[in-house]
């Protein structure tokens, strides 16, 4: 039988882990600050900026939000990170993503403090990433780690395949499956044979922004499958997975909704508790 790899039920626990910790901090006088910065009206952005508010206020993390007008200068938003770098009640802060087309965003990401940067999207985080010795892992593949230590889900040795090479989950999931010592291959739109690639995926991890992608024809019988695609059409979200025959053939697999996306919260959640520790000398 197909085990369903339930993301609300391991974010709970993870949240409840965070929510300890900050209150052990709270104890010895410590607050944990998170600053979400938000530019525009994007309304998708808008929801996950009111759902990350809310999970802080549950966790005892203070949650300021920077809503800023779509037409801000580079300049005022610079300023607003350089002050908040600088502010010692902000342990992280995250600049929610995508920023309106006149704004730099490489610029934008680059100029947050590495040791503030609970997105781990600064070069010198992912540079740590990549030699093993991070701080902080961007949410979305934390979660995705999370979920399989949470289901005892050995890597080791496995063919772990990764479709997408983003650097918010592709390039980063690929590297944290290999210091698991899994045998990766990253899968894009140029890659030849993607089916017969996939279907020698033990872990096939799909990140591609297409509803339905991965057919059942692409999946190894017993593969663990971590959908990690969020597409609406016709007002409801799909997987970047063909679930319902997909989950025939895998051994376990994340649904959407409810899979990989409560995780990535939680994982911010971590982050923020991480940064609070470590600027206060306690790891």
């Amino acid at each position: 039988m197909t085990e369903i790899i339930d993301g609300k039920i391991i974010s709970a626990t993870v949240k409840e882990r965070v929510k300890d910790g900050v209150k052990k901090l709270k104890d010895n006088g410590i607050t944990v600050g998170l600053a979400v910065i938000i530019v525009g009206s994007d309304p998708a952005s808008q929801v996950y900026v009111a759902n990350k508010k809310k999970a802080c206020q549950s966790l005892g993390i203070i949650s300021e939000e920077y809503a800023l007008p779509e037409n801000t200068s580079q300049q005022e938003l610079l300023d607003l990170i350089n002050e908040l770098n600088n502010k010692k009640s902000i342990n992280g802060i995250l600049c929610q993503l995508p920023l309106p087309a006149h704004l730099d965003e490489k610029l934008i990401i680059n100029s947050i403090s590495p040791e503030k940067d609970v997105d781990a999207f600064h070069p010198a985080n992912v540079g740590k990433i990549m030699i093993g010795d991070y701080d902080f892992v961007p949410c979305t593949p934390a979660g995705v780690m999370e979920m399989l230590t949470y289901h005892n889900i050995d890597i080791s040795g496995k063919n772990c395949v990764v479709i997408g090479r983003s650097n918010i989950v592709g390039k980063p999931m690929g590297m944290l499956l290999l210091h698991k010592n899994g045998t990766v291959t990253i899968c894009h739109s140029r890659t030849k044979n993607l089916k017969e690639v996939c279907k020698e995926a033990d872990i096939l991890v799909a990140s591609v922004g297409k509803a339905g992608f991965v057919t059942a024809d692409m999946v190894k019988e017993g593969a663990v499958v971590i959908d990690v695609g969020i597409n609406r059409v016709d007002g409801k979200l799909y997987g970047d997975v063909d679930f319902d025959n997909v989950k025939e053939k895998a051994s376990a697999i994340t649904p959407v909704p409810g899979g990989v996306g409560p995780m990535t919260i939680a994982m911010l959640m971590q982050n923020t508790l991480t940064a609070a520790k470590k600027q206060n000398g306690i790891i």
